[in-house]
């Protein structure tokens, strides 16, 4: 990756283009865009490696943000991993080390069961955790067998702790009929440039580990590989569970800018209108709260 000196540099801000091999299905640049604007974050690890932490990507994203900027660039975080945008903006909550034995505990309980808990035990992240996420559903039990407090009351420090403003938050916006379209759309696409063969070449090499197999589009491909599903019923998995996810992207962002500078541009704005629209934005002081101009952009 070349660096460009006072130049825009992007950061990915997504839990699964960091892995190698997943190309496709994360919608990952392509090597000629990478080279005509340096990524950072965008294949770091193996799919079958060591789980990739929020820590993990926060550290690695600060270290990214202090190179793009001493060299007289400015960093761009993009991406649509939330839980990454808030850790950057927010600080991230400093979680319990995992417990083996605890987790093997929780992920061996009958699915209905483990539900049922953290329903009781911690009701706003049950509505944000999805039935069929196992593994942040064992996280979130594991924080309050290990505490005696939910996840949720251990995560408002952010809201207590330090909010950056240095930052200018752009947020595309889609009517939701308009948007689901596109969604549909793009898995389509994804399946005629070879999404298929790739998850099935990542699943036949045993490459899927326990966190890079629940991607959208590899999770529900893999239950047609081992026999689970129709490859037709497994295709408009993908298309609901994206729409489901792009609606949980949306509260994420009315949450960040409850806190954060930000600019809302229409996703059918010309592409070049927006950049413009971007550009004099991170210039201007009242965006900028009174602050300098921001000078990271998410």
């Amino acid at each position: 990756m070349g660096a460009q000196v006072g130049g825009a540099e992007i950061i990915a801000a997504d839990a699964f283009q960091i892995y190698r091999g997943m190309d496709i299905g994360t919608a990952k640049p392509s090597a000629t865009e990478r080279t005509e604007v340096p990524h950072h974050l965008v294949d770091v690890a193996e799919p079958d490696g060591a789980a990739f932490t929020v820590d993990d990507w926060l550290r690695a994203a600060e270290a990214s943000i202090a190179s793009i900027r001493a060299r007289g660039g400015l960093p761009v975080v993009v991406g649509g991993t939330h839980l990454y945008a808030k850790a950057l903006l927010d600080g991230l909550f400093e979680g319990p080390p995992p417990d083996p034995a605890l987790r093997a505990q929780l992920a061996a309980m009958d699915p209905a069961a483990r539900r049922a808990e953290l329903e009781r035990i911690d009701p706003a992240a049950a509505a944000r955790i999805h039935p069929n996420d196992s593994r942040r559903t064992v996280r979130a039990l594991e924080v309050f067998r290990q505490t005696g407090a939910s996840l949720s009351f251990h995560q408002q420090q952010w809201d207590r702790g330090r909010a950056r403003r240095d930052v200018l938050l752009v947020t595309l916006e889609w009517p939701v009929e308009a948007l689901n379209r596109r969604i549909n759309a793009r898995v389509r696409a994804m399946m005629d440039q070879g999404l298929l063969e790739e998850a099935r070449g990542l699943w036949r090499a045993g490459r899927l580990g326990p966190q890079a197999r629940e991607a959208l589009g590899y999770k529900q491909l893999m239950e047609h590989f081992e026999g689970r599903a129709a490859l037709d019923d497994a295709v408009e998995r993908i298309k609901i569970e994206t729409r489901r996810f792009a609606k949980n992207q949306r509260t994420w962002i009315r949450r960040l800018r409850a806190s954060v500078s930000g600019l809302a541009l229409s996703g059918e704005m010309d592409p070049l209108e927006a950049a413009a629209a971007i550009v004099r934005a991170i210039s201007d002081p009242v965006l900028s709260q009174g602050h300098n101009s921001p000078d990271c952009g998410i």
